[in-house]
This record gives structure tokens, C-alpha cells and sequence, in this order.
């Protein structure tokens, strides 16, 4: 039993050394992909436009495949391109090199296509009194999407985003199949040098359920804070 305990102790240290890197995955990945998601949730609701088709081909390719495949491409496919090979000789952009690129872009156009639906599905659902109240102070539209409307749709997403960048940070395991050593990578290190498997993973599974608890605490107590209005209304109603 000591055995086990010293060993799992062992495993959960090597996880915890690797736990930066999956901190950092999903930080860069989230930030990034919530920086393009906005304005493309609203692109998207310009029906029949170009910009909306090509966000909704865009949304629908990353949605409609499994990230495992998106990550496959972006790691090995597209640095095997001669274009991408010729660029990565030139000065100041060796940085192509190194796979945490690679598995940050599609971490981070995976998480940006889903809070792009999230987001586009907030504003529409944006209430028609609130818009009704922009127009009659005179806000143009573009005045009534910053002042209004996105913050309001934003507040609306949380419950829904909040699970979307906990997903993310899960999707982070899928990193450890292109050699970036994060926790999973870190816990099949661990299992191919000691053969423990069982304590391996659980060592990671641990070190996953804390972070997923904090996450969960967090965006309770920014939605308790933003979405406070809407409880109210509930029990008012």
C-alpha cells in the first residue's frame, strides 16, 4: 500500500510540473478564440452576406469535425505544406517550428467556431425591449451592438460559454498525441516508465477535477454577479 501511495505521489508530481503547460493551452486558446468569436457572432447574423457564409463554412467545419482530426492537420498537415516549409527557413519566423503553435491554432479555431454559435445564438435571442430602447435614444445600430446588445448577449452566454471553456481546457489531454507533454502527456510518460496505468491517469484525472472545480467556482460567481437581474425576474415573475 506504501508502494502505491509513493508511487501515485510520483505520478502526481510529474502531472503537476506539466500542469503549466496545460494552464497555458487553455488561457492563450480561450482568450484568443473569444477575441475572434465576438466579432464573427455577429458577422454571422448578416444573412446572406459573403463574410456570413464564409463564417458559417468556418463554424461549420470546426464543429462538424472531430478536434482530434483538426489537430492532425494543423500539427502535421499544414507544416508539411512545401509553402509553410519554404516560410519557416526565412528570418523571424522559426517559431512555425514548434508544435505549440500548431496545437494552440486549432485549440484555439476549435474553441473560437463553438463560442461563435454561442455568442451569435445570445444575440438573437437578445430581448426585443432592450433593442426597441436603443432605437428610441437614438443609437444607430452599430451604437445599440457595443452599448447594448453584446454585453447584454454576453451576460446571457455565460452559463453556456462557461462550458465551452471548460471543454477546452479537457480538449488540452488531446495535445499529449503530438508529443506536447501536458498532463495526460505527463501521466503516459509516467505509465511507460513505471507501467501503472491505473495510478498514471488517476494521478491526472485529480489534477483534471481541480481545475474543472475552479473553473466551475469561478463562473458561478461571475454569473451570481452578472446575471443577478435575471434571478431577480425569475422570482418575480
Amino acid at each position: 500500500m506504501s508502494d502505491t501511495l509513493a508511487l501515485f505521489w510520483l505520478a502526481l508530481l510529474q502531472c503537476l510540473n506539466a500542469l503549466p503547460i496545460t494552464v497555458m493551452l487553455t488561457v492563450v486558446s480561450v482568450l484568443i478564440g473569444f477575441i475572434i468569436a465576438l466579432p464573427l457572432s455577429v458577422i454571422s447574423l448578416n444573412t446572406g452576406s459573403l463574410s456570413a457564409r464564409l463564417t458559417n463554412g468556418f463554424v461549420f467545419f470546426f464543429t462538424g469535425t472531430p478536434l482530434l482530426v483538426q489537430l492532425y492537420i494543423f500539427y502535421y498537415g499544414i507544416p508539411s505544406l512545401e509553402p509553410v516549409r519554404d516560410l519557416m527557413q526565412l528570418p523571424g519566423w522559426g517559431f512555425l517550428k514548434s508544435g505549440y503553435i500548431w496545437v494552440l491554432t486549432a485549440l484555439t479555431l476549435n474553441t473560437a467556431a463553438y463560442s461563435t454559435v454561442i455568442f451569435a445564438g445570445a444575440i438573437k435571442n437578445t430581448d426585443r425591449g432592450e433593442i426597441e430602447a436603443a432605437r428610441a435614444y437614438g443609437m444607430s445600430r452599430a451604437q445599440a451592438l457595443k452599448q447594448i446588445i453584446i454585453p447584454s448577449s454576453l451576460r446571457r452566454a455565460l452559463p453556456a460559454y462557461s462550458n465551452e471553456v471548460i471543454m477546452t481546457m479537457h480538449a488540452t489531454a488531446l495535445a499529449s498525441t503530438v508529443t506536447i507533454v501536458e498532463i495526460t502527456g505527463a501521466a503516459s510518460y509516467f505509465n511507460s516508465t513505471y507501467y501503472e496505468p491505473f495510478i498514471a491517469y488517476s494521478a491526472a484525472a485529480v489534477l483534471y477535477l481541480i481545475l474543472n472545480t475552479l473553473l466551475v467556482v469561478t463562473f458561478r460567481r461571475v454569473e451570481r454577479r452578472y446575471l443577478a437581474h435575471l434571478h431577480y425576474r425569475r422570482g418575480t415573475a
